[in-house]
């Protein structure tokens, strides 16, 4: 059987040393050659010890604490299963946007690899050259003996710039008193 000290027996039953050894001393409660009391010669005396109702109260306030927690995380457990499933379906949206998009591009490029038939590409096209932009054009044209060789060389016509005259400069008295002319 269990063996306890006086101080852990006075904790148990709730009384003070002094009553213990006051038992003790009065040859109700027996020590052991150790120094130890048996639980069994204490229940004899005392009985059954009684729980303090702190007691009860600690282990009730652990329990609805634990019962808070679990709550607490069942509900974070389901925001987080809600959460996943959000994803997933913004996954699945994005990629039947992608393979949307991607069939969109292959039909646009199906459009562009066939050409129209009453339309003319770009190889088949004539080129047409500049005179401006082109020297070997100058050579190639044909002198009719009616323009001078200074007139084949410049073909721009020259067009005067309208510029508005500047108006006289004004004293520095006379811009306040003189009427704007």
């Amino acid at each position: 059987m269990k063996k306890l000290s006086v101080s852990e027996l006075a904790k148990l039953y709730g009384y003070s040393r002094q009553a213990i050894y006051a038992h003790i001393n009065k040859g109700n409660l027996s020590k052991g050659s150790d120094g130890l009391i048996d639980f069994s010669e204490a229940l004899r005396v005392f009985g059954e010890p009684q729980i303090k109702a702190s007691t009860v109260n600690q282990s009730q306030s652990i329990n609805s604490q634990n019962l808070t927690e679990v709550d607490m995380l069942k509900r974070q457990v389901d925001m987080l299963e809600k959460q996943l499933n959000q994803s997933l379906l913004r996954e699945n949206q994005s990629i039947e946007r992608e393979s949307f998009y991607q069939e969109q591009i292959e039909a646009m490029q199906r459009l562009l690899d066939v050409p129209k038939p009453n339309m003319t590409t770009f190889t088949d096209q004539k080129s047409n050259r500049d005179i401006a932009t082109d020297p070997r054009l100058e050579s190639e044209t044909n002198y009719d003996g009616l323009t001078t060789s200074e007139q084949t060389k410049d073909k721009r016509i020259p067009v005067p710039e309208h510029v508005e005259p500047e108006p006289p400069k004004r004293g520095f008295l006379s811009r306040f008193f003189l009427p704007n002319g």
